[in-house]
């Protein structure tokens, strides 16, 4: 997908709360393989190398948009690396993803997956948004079903693959996982208004219908502001924001 960087940091003080709740969830241990996926623009990955002691910490992520931002965090140990998430190779101590596991699908699979790569005493920790009720997202995917642009997007609407606290729960126990947290929480952000929470949608749940609207994603954008102006009127606005993190390590 064509991120833009530029869009998603608008919002960037917002989007760094959940960073730090998932931060400390991390055992802090010296002398880790660490790898962030979905690490984007890396300004948090060099946050989370800073706390990890002569650790080896890569980024990895599949936009070169993001990536060509990430040239500029330099540190020893940290390097960053184009790559698919859902396709990491190697053996880690820390597996950290803050809100980038939801780009990718079937997530017990994925889960599983991902904490088979775990080292002997490894930990695995995510965030992923869990926000697709809201009715931002309820009405893209309206939207993105109604004439012109059902044809226009060639019948794609998008549903995340985002599952509930009690299933990622069960998977990392079917895993074998120890010291196992899974919890929900609601980030609670006033924005201007209701255009402000489709600016914010346009950097993260947009991107894939603008990827495929080409043209028409003007018109797209000003009927979903009116849309949301209808049915989140005044100023300002009260945005809550649904997230998931959980935590787990691998015998050893």
């Amino acid at each position: 997908m064509p991120w833009n960087p530029e869009q998603y940091h608008k919002f960037q003080a917002e989007r760094s709360a959940p960073f730090d709740d998932l931060l400390q969830l991390v055992e802090i241990r010296p002398r880790l393989k660490v790898v962030d996926l979905g690490c984007g623009t890396g300004e948090l990955t060099l946050r989370l190398a800073e706390t990890l002691p002569e650790s080896q910490v890569t980024g990895l992520d599949n936009s070169p948009h993001m990536l060509a931002k990430a040239d500029s965090v330099k540190r020893a140990g940290l390097t960053f690396e184009l790559g698919d998430q859902s396709q990491l190779a190697g053996e880690w101590d820390l597996i950290f993803s803050n809100a980038a596991l939801q780009w990718s699908e079937n997530h017990p699979e994925l889960i599983q997956y991902l904490y088979g790569k775990l080292a002997a005493g490894g930990q695995l920790a995510v965030q992923v948004p869990s926000n697709h009720e809201h009715i931002s997202h309820r009405l893209i995917r309206q939207l993105a079903g109604e004439t012109p642009f059902s044809s226009i997007l060639n019948g794609f609407v998008r549903y995340a693959p985002v599952l509930t606290i009690d299933d990622y729960a069960q998977i990392l126990f079917n895993c074998g996982a120890e010291q196992i947290v899974v919890f929900e929480k609601i980030y609670p952000h006033i924005l201007a208004d209701s255009d402000a929470v489709v600016e914010w949608v346009s950097g993260t749940a947009l991107v894939p219908y603008f990827e495929r609207l080409g043209e028409h994603k003007g018109a797209f954008l000003a009927a979903l502001r009116e849309q949301m102006r209808a049915a989140l009127p005044g100023s300002p606005v009260f945005y809550p924001f649904r997230r998931i993190l959980f935590s787990a390590r691998r015998p050893g």
